[in-house]
């Protein structure tokens, strides 16, 4: 199995940011830098194309990463998509769902705690970009399910979890 540090081809670690360009860049991935300490940049999931964003914030220590999987929740489905997020988030060890109240846009939060020196070692930068498209993937299907196939939350998570389970 290939890892970060094959693609980049060194083990040292870097900032943050400096960081995720590499292994965008490794990964073919197109991005751009939003800022000195922000980047943009877009991963081919299972289901679709995810917008990825990572912010550092120096003064904490802390790399915030945000997946969007360009889902929109209509006026009319929001109850259902909040008590799906519940749902969801109950099943995650790391990062969560959220959706942002400008534009009802669903995304994947998770925040990284680094060290006092503030680098972002390869194996961190690849299992946490890895692990926001994972749960990504894993999750898509509940939301469609209730936006396009009028599941109840409970029903489209059951549906979910047993397509999953049956891709292996």
């Amino acid at each position: 199995m290939r890892t970060v540090q094959d693609d980049i081809g060194r083990d040292d670690d870097a900032a943050p940011v400096d960081m995720l360009a590499s292994l965008f860049d490794a990964r073919g991935w197109p991005f751009e830098f939003v800022s000195e300490d922000e980047i943009s940049g877009e991963v081919q999931g299972s289901w679709a194309n995810y917008q990825f964003q990572a912010i550092w914030r120096r003064e904490d220590h802390v790399l915030q990463m945000l997946c969007l999987p360009d889902i929109r929740m209509p006026e009319d489905k929001r109850a259902a998509m909040y008590e799906a997020l519940a749902l969801v988030n109950e099943q995650l060890w790391i990062g969560h769902f959220d959706v942002w109240s400008n534009g009802g846009v669903l995304l994947y939060r998770h925040g990284l705690m680094l060290g006092d020196d503030g680098l972002l070692s390869p194996s961190q930068a690849q299992t946490a970009v890895e692990a926001a498209i994972e749960e990504c993937d894993r999750f898509y299907p509940v939301f469609q399910f209730i936006l396009w196939g009028d599941k109840s939350p409970a029903e489209a998570l059951a549906a979910a979890m047993v397509d999953a389970a049956g891709e292996a």
